[in-house]
Order: structure tokens, then sequence, then C-alpha cells
């Protein structure tokens, strides 16, 4: 018989997994990076960011 998972606690497979330097990152997924509520304020803080950093920008939000 096999056990049953939850598909939940499972790791992310890297194949998921990326910085934003490999694609191109929204200002609302920058928000979302830092754990934060997406909201026009925090939208436009993180526009701002990529446009001066580029993909750095999500490097400083993420571990």
């Amino acid at each position: 018989m096999s056990e049953s998972v939850d598909i939940e606690s499972l790791p992310t497979p890297d194949r998921l997994l990326h910085t934003g330097s490999e694609h191109p990152i929204d200002p609302e997924d920058l928000v979302m990076a830092s754990g934060r509520d997406v909201t026009p304020e925090l939208v436009e803080k993180a526009r701002k960011a990529l446009e001066r950093d580029g993909a750095v920008a999500v490097e400083r939000v993420l571990p």
C-alpha cells in the first residue's frame, strides 16, 4: 500500500525556481518577493528600483 503524500509539504522543484535574472521581473513580482502586499505605492517604488538597478533589485530582497 502506498502512503499519501501532502504535495504542499514537498520542496519546490529546481526547474520552477529562479531569481529573476533569467526572466524579466515585473514591479508586482518584486513587491511580492519582499513579502509585502501589492499596493500602488509599493509597485511604484519597485518600478523605480527596477529601472535604477535592473535585475539586481530582486537580489536585494531575496536571501
